[in-house]
């Protein structure tokens, strides 16, 4: 397909970009939601070490750009007893900053796994829209659910919703979303069009923290639903938190760049997060190499299913 030399040029990489068959950038540096994760490049030995949902390394990326210039609930408790007041003015406390610990004559709601995966796209964002599987819920704004293609062969996962997603109802808007779109033009795809869009968790974290395990794990069966119903050729993970919770890892962005995972039998590539890029302007070319080598690893699944 045709690269967009005017989304290239917003990335700040036109016409910067070495001939097929280059060798990758370098893997160093991290990623965070708001941009806050940064992380330190990775020694060879370790950005070479295989992590259990790893396969062996993937063909040699098309182009490599060079480097970017600057871009223009709280659980509900029993009646109070006196003697427990300290106790209530604690959680008080952590329910002002959004960490409410979990009450524990309260009985954990089991994930119904079974039922979502039987959901069809319509059922299934309902039950997104009225869930209270875990504390999010408490303090969301609106779900956010996904958007684009739900036949697409590209599906894009990241983190959690922001403050903006959480008033819009949509993944990746304001300046993130901004740079995202590009991201996506200068492949020749679009939002909505052959891409479909999702986050790891449906509602937004109080004060755009990271998700805990236990949310991301009551918020998993959506996500994987989603996946069986588009049946995506590739998966795209934007960022670190969401490459780690999609693979099951601890690993550093560095080691998981430039290889190729699986999730729920899927390809995936991990790239950093638009909004890691806005504050880490030369790792913007290390994220062009890792959707070039999305994009060979599309074009090989493309290649092989014309071939049977």
């Amino acid at each position: 397909m045709a690269l967009d030399e005017a989304a290239l040029d917003v990335l700040g990489l036109a016409p910067l970009w070495a001939r097929r068959g280059a060798r990758t950038a370098s893997r160093a540096g991290g990623e965070g939601r708001e941009g806050r994760e940064g992380e330190a490049g990775m020694p060879a030995a370790e950005q070479s070490a295989s992590t259990p949902n790893s396969v062996a390394p993937a063909p040699a990326v098309r182009a490599e750009a060079m480097p970017s210039t600057e871009l223009g609930g709280p659980d509900r408790l029993d009646t109070p007893d006196p003697r427990d007041a300290p106790d209530q003015e604690a959680d008080a406390l952590l329910e002002a900053f959004g960490e409410v610990a979990e009450h524990p004559s309260r009985p954990t709601p089991t994930i119904d796994r079974a039922g979502v995966a039987a959901l069809d796209w319509e059922a299934l964002e309902a039950r997104v829209a009225g869930c209270e599987q875990c504390r999010l819920c408490e303090k969301r704004t609106r779900t956010v659910f996904g958007v684009g293609d739900r036949e697409a062969d590209w599906m894009l996962i990241g983190e959690a919703p922001g403050e903006n997603e959480d008033k819009q109802g949509e993944p990746f808007v304001g300046q993130a979303g901004k740079l995202l779109d590009s991201m996506l033009r200068a492949l020749a795809l679009a939002r909505g069009e052959n891409v479909y869009i999702a986050n790891v968790v449906k509602c937004r974290p109080p004060g755009n923290r990271n998700p805990e395990p236990d949310e991301v794990a009551r918020c998993e069966p959506y996500l994987q639903r989603q996946v069986a119903l588009v049946k995506p050729k590739l998966i795209v993970a934007l960022g670190r938190v969401a490459a780690q919770n999609l693979l099951k890892t601890d690993a550093s962005i560095s080691s998981l760049r430039g290889r190729v995972h699986r999730y729920e039998g899927v390809p995936v590539v991990v790239t950093y997060h638009p909004a890691y890029l806005l504050r880490s302007l030369p790792d913007k070319a290390k994220a062009w190499a890792d959707l070039c080598l999305a994009d060979d690893i599309y074009r090989q699944a493309l290649s092989e299913r014309a071939g049977e």
